[in-house]
């Protein structure tokens, strides 16, 4: 009888875990989608609370509406995120499938970093640059997605609010960085242009009744004289700034630890990367010593190289950065090369690139210029797929002939095509045009910096190492000069806000041990003191993506296809990368 019982009670224990195990996927299936839903309605109330980014993702509900930056907002933002945290904590992370586990913790970040940026951070109070319309203007009077009569619908609600705005923002700031007001200057001085020309420009052209093309024109008036009121507060302001009562730029080892935490999202912390950081520079001036030696007799014949190494390597890229298109030819040697890197790209079989997402190569629009970056990307957003990506390039219009020559020969030949890897191809457009397609909008719009940099990064190496320049070891020394910058660039933001390193100092890194030209390591002083944290990006990204591919490769082994990796990675959106790690890695072992 007991031989009989055993098996029974064994097969009524089995179908009893047979039905908890169909109980709780059914229960998985059910919150999936449950929470499916709820992405959706976490995302509308996002664009609620930050209309601006929400145009500047596509996404045009809120066109009309121009925050008011002050307390109450402030206030009101932080019961909402509050609220919001509540409800994302209601969903046990346990039970969710794992590409909804990491959208859930994308939410809770974003929620988490957008509370701590008004509670802890308080930009609002120091960083006069935070407050300028022109871009929000800018990108609905320049998008496609409507007509122009129904944008220029919204940009007429919107003017309503720009002097409150520009009150509301003189009212916020309490002891300002210099820094940020200098910058604030220069940019809303570029927003000028958007209210005295473009959008009356705009509206002229439109079929627009004579009486509200009247009055679009009276309040885009109006709002060039309130930025032209600002602009002379903070002209008085600065001039009041002393070097006795200035706030520091610098945001303190506290601080920086929790906005690299928040920022960059990384398996590793700010210290950990720094250090790295270090010992990948001594690696760098090592290669780069051993091609300077192999490359001195093609350009030096028997002139004796220094013994000293840093001094042959400043010598041998001084000789080849003499190579560099003419000051007038910037813009037009970018556009040319694009195709070039789709070509390299498509015969190597590298990554699949969509010729129907049409990149743009324009001048740097004047509202966005003065941050210290000579090129930069701007993206559609995911809800605008097919719309223009622009890959914005700093003419050197207003540089002297000696600064511009230092810039050029910053970006020499060698380097102007790592450049165009790095913004355009495989880099940001490509990675951003992947980031627009991927099924889950969570991650595409919250994107993370250290990924998106990273990728951009990863290409450039990447691309050397299957063939890009022929293996010269001219493209290589200057590729390595390239990375140093990342490399150097983590360095130096860390060592700015965290250890108080001087200007002087600041220089001497750039110049002596990354081997930039004068002009290039001033600008790039000038962003470290009006950024932080972003610098980082690039090395922490890079390093993280390298190692990914690195440990994939060897769990692979044969079967292991570069192509294959870059699609899979890239298919998860602009996620951190130890969120694609997990899934990666997971998906392996299926």
């Amino acid at each position: 009888m007991k031989k009989i019982i055993a098996p029974l009670l064994c097969i009524a224990m089995l179908s009893a875990c047979n039905n908890d195990k169909k109980t709780e996927q059914t229960e998985t299936v059910n919150l999936d989608s449950k929470f499916e839903n709820y992405k959706n309605t976490f995302i509308e109330e996002i664009w609620r609370l930050n209309p601006g980014w929400a145009t500047g993702s596509g996404y045009h509900k809120f066109d009309s509406i121009l925050e008011i930056p002050n307390a109450e907002l402030r206030a009101a933002k932080l019961q909402a995120f509050s609220i919001i945290m509540d409800s994302i904590k209601s969903y046990d992370e346990n039970k969710l499938n794992s590409s909804n586990k990491i959208s859930l913790w994308m939410m809770r970040d974003q929620v988490d970093a957008s509370m701590w940026y008004i509670n802890m951070f308080k930009g609002h109070e120091w960083d006069a640059a935070n407050y300028n319309v022109g871009g929000s203007f800018a990108d609905i009077l320049n998008g496609t997605y409507d007509k122009l009569e129904n944008r220029l619908h919204s940009i007429n609600l919107k003017l309503n609010g720009v002097a409150d705005y520009y009150k509301a923002a003189r009212e916020s700031m309490k002891n300002p960085t210099l820094e940020h007001v200098e910058l604030s200057i220069i940019q809303n001085n570029g927003s000028i242009s958007i209210f005295k020309e473009s959008i009356i420009d705009s509206v002229k052209k439109s079929s627009l009744s004579e009486e509200e093309k009247k009055e679009i024109t009276t309040k885009s008036e109006a709002a060039k004289a309130a930025i032209e009121a600002h602009i002379e507060w903070l002209n008085e302001l600065k001039k009041a700034i002393t070097p006795e009562t200035a706030r520091s730029f610098r945001i303190g080892k506290e601080l920086y630890d929790q906005k690299f935490k928040h920022d960059i999202q990384s398996r590793y912390t700010a210290e950990e990367i720094y250090n790295r950081a270090l010992k990948r520079k001594t690696e760098l001036h090592s290669e780069m010593g051993k091609l300077s030696a192999q490359l001195w007799k093609k350009y030096f014949k028997d002139k004796p190289a220094p013994a000293d190494t840093l001094a042959m390597i400043r010598i041998m890229i001084d000789e080849l950065s003499g190579q560099h298109v003419h000051r007038d030819a910037l813009l037009s040697s970018i556009d040319k090369q694009i195709p070039e890197l789709v070509k390299f790209i498509n015969d190597k079989n590298l990554i699949y690139i969509d010729p129907s997402k049409p990149l743009v190569v324009r001048k740097t629009p004047d509202y966005m210029e003065g941050g210290g970056a000579g090129a930069s990307i701007n993206a559609p957003g995911p809800y605008e797929k097919n719309a223009n990506t622009y890959y914005n390039v700093s003419l050197l219009t207003n540089y002297s002939e000696k600064d511009a020559e230092s810039y050029l020969r910053e970006y020499n030949k060698y380097i102007l095509q790592i450049l165009n890897i790095h913004e355009a191809i495989p880099g940001h457009y490509t990675q951003l045009v992947y980031s627009n397609n991927s099924p889950d909008m969570i991650k595409s719009i919250f994107g993370n910096g250290a990924m998106v940099e990273g990728w951009a990064v990863y290409g450039e190496r990447m691309m050397l190492e299957n063939g890009y320049g022929n293996n010269e070891p001219e493209m290589w020394l200057m590729y390595y000069k390239w990375h140093l910058r990342s490399v150097c660039n983590t360095i130096l933001d860390y060592s700015v806000h965290k250890l108080d390193m001087s200007k002087e100092d600041a220089i001497a890194l750039l110049t002596k041990e990354a081997f930039q030209q004068e002009k290039e390591a001033t600008n790039k002083w000038r962003r470290a003191s009006l950024t932080q944290v972003q610098l980082c990006c690039y090395f922490t990204g890079f390093s993280e993506i390298y190692d990914l591919r690195e440990e994939i490769k060897k769990i692979e082994g044969d079967k292991f296809d570069l192509k294959k990796f870059h699609e899979k990675f890239l298919s998860y959106g602009s996620a951190p990368v130890k969120y694609i790690r997990q899934l990666m890695l997971e998906d392996l072992k299926k």
